[in-house]
């Protein structure tokens, strides 16, 4: 956007104020030239003084007229208004894999880095102690069993013994104590076998549970992903009595959320899918775009000031992102492409009219009409083809700190007053490129 600044014409020697100092400079020259005669150093102070006092009048009689101003030409660009905030980055998909057995780590397959894949051998813990329980066990439900085949032999005797004996009794050939004997010895050896069995069942259990633990010392990836962190040595001691300690962390790397920390003054202007982009301190002309997906609705309180987490995701699939980079991030409130644009230091909410005695400029309220959904009316004071200055309204859309969108009341490459040749303009207007750094007088004010 390119600035021009027009400055008057350099004082001239008649005119009020210019005859006003140059009259007390003769007067003094005159009074210097008498002392002369008698004091040399007390001339030479005054005349010092006097022209120290005709150069400001000289200055005063410049800043007396309509003064200088700096004009911007209205161009076509891009524009945006956005939050930002600071954040860093987290793997979406994680998973912190520990130990579920105590015991030493006898032996990690992978390292820091590596990718792995589900199902894949990580890590190894000592395995005797359970493989000897697993073989108690193995042996104990051995033993049951064939005390089971005993007693189930027991009970096919016992059974045989009670059918001759209800044969017998039936017959009326044997006595009714020798009936209830081989009753009471069936009913025996069959308890006996519904022991054994459900002493079977326990061992079978207790086998099949240490056998399982007895798999926990071999530890497996749960997902596809990359070793990003590694929290135990080979041959340290895990204890996983009370807590499953972590070993390391499997994180799939090809999506990254985006975590920052919003102000509150801020967070009212943030929607959920609204867009958002961020940077990267290593790659500062890179954007990783994304959606916002998640506010947390309980702050975090630092230093007495109260921060929303925000969160999004970010396609990641060459690795360029990794975890806990810090992230600049914008969340995209309004943009516009392709339109007119005009610096914010141009803008007046009121109309400028100039008085008769250019003391300043007096406004009027500007006439209220139809806009259209987000759009605001200003003023500006364009620059006419002869040099002067009148104030055209006009309506802005889209605007930042810096720039606005203008939406109808100005045409390309119309030049319009954004500061005085002594006042940089305001709102960050100096910082645009062709912008000299001049306070404005204009602004959203």
């Amino acid at each position: 956007m390119a600035i021009n600044v027009h400055m008057p014409p350099a004082p001239v020697t008649t005119g009020p104020a210019g005859g006003h100092w140059r009259a007390r400079a003769s007067q003094g020259l005159h009074l210097a030239a008498a002392l002369a005669r008698r004091h040399i150093y007390v001339a030479l102070a005054l005349l010092a003084a006097l022209v120290g006092l005709l150069i400001y009048g000289v200055f005063a009689e410049s800043e007396s007229g309509t003064g200088g101003y700096a004009t911007a030409i209205v161009t076509r660009g891009d524009i945006q208004d956005s939050v930002t905030a600071l954040g860093n980055l987290q793997p979406r998909d994680y998973v912190d894999v520990g130990a579920q057995v105590s015991g030493q780590l006898k032996k990690l397959d992978v390292n820091l880095g590596d990718r792995v894949k589900q199902g894949q051998l990580l890590a190894e813990i000592d395995p005797r102690v359970l493989n000897s329980k697993v073989e108690t066990d193995k042996s104990d439900l051995a033993n049951l069993k064939a005390q089971l085949a005993d007693k189930q032999a027991q009970l096919a005797l016992a059974n045989a013994n009670y059918d001759r004996q209800d044969r017998l009794m039936k017959a009326d050939a044997t006595s009714k104590s020798n009936y209830d004997a081989a009753l009471q010895a069936l009913r025996s050896a069959q308890a006996q076998g519904k022991s054994l069995t459900a002493q079977i069942a326990a061992a079978q259990s207790q086998l099949d549970g240490d056998e399982v633990t007895l798999g926990y010392t071999k530890i497996y990836a749960p997902m596809d992903g990359t070793v990003v962190s590694i929290t135990a040595k080979q041959g340290q001691t895990l204890n996983a009595n009370q807590q499953a300690p972590t070993i390391l962390r499997v994180a799939d790397l090809s999506i990254m959320t985006v975590w920052t920390q919003v102000s509150e003054a801020d967070v009212p202007k943030l929607r959920l899918g609204m867009p958002a982009y961020f940077t990267t301190l290593g790659e500062p002309d890179k954007r990783w775009t994304g959606t916002l997906t998640q506010i947390q609705p309980t702050p975090d309180v630092v230093n007495n000031v109260v921060l929303y987490t925000a969160t999004f995701d970010v396609k990641n699939p060459d690795d360029r992102l990794m975890t806990q980079m810090t992230a600049q991030v914008f969340f995209v409130t309004a943009s516009a492409t392709n339109v007119l644009t005009v610096p914010v230091a141009a803008l007046h909410q009121r109309e400028a009219k100039t008085s008769a005695t250019k003391t300043g400029p007096q406004y009027k309220d500007t006439p209220a009409t139809p806009l259209p959904p987000g759009a605001k009316r200003y003023w500006v004071q364009i620059v006419k083809p002869d040099g002067t200055i009148a104030p055209r309204a006009v309506v802005i859309g889209v605007s930042n700190r810096v720039t606005a969108q203008v939406i109808s009341g100005l045409r390309r490459d119309e030049k319009v007053v954004v500061g005085s040749a002594s006042n940089p303009p305001a709102n960050g207007a100096a910082n645009q490129p062709g912008v000299s750094r001049m306070r404005g007088f204009g602004g959203l004010h």
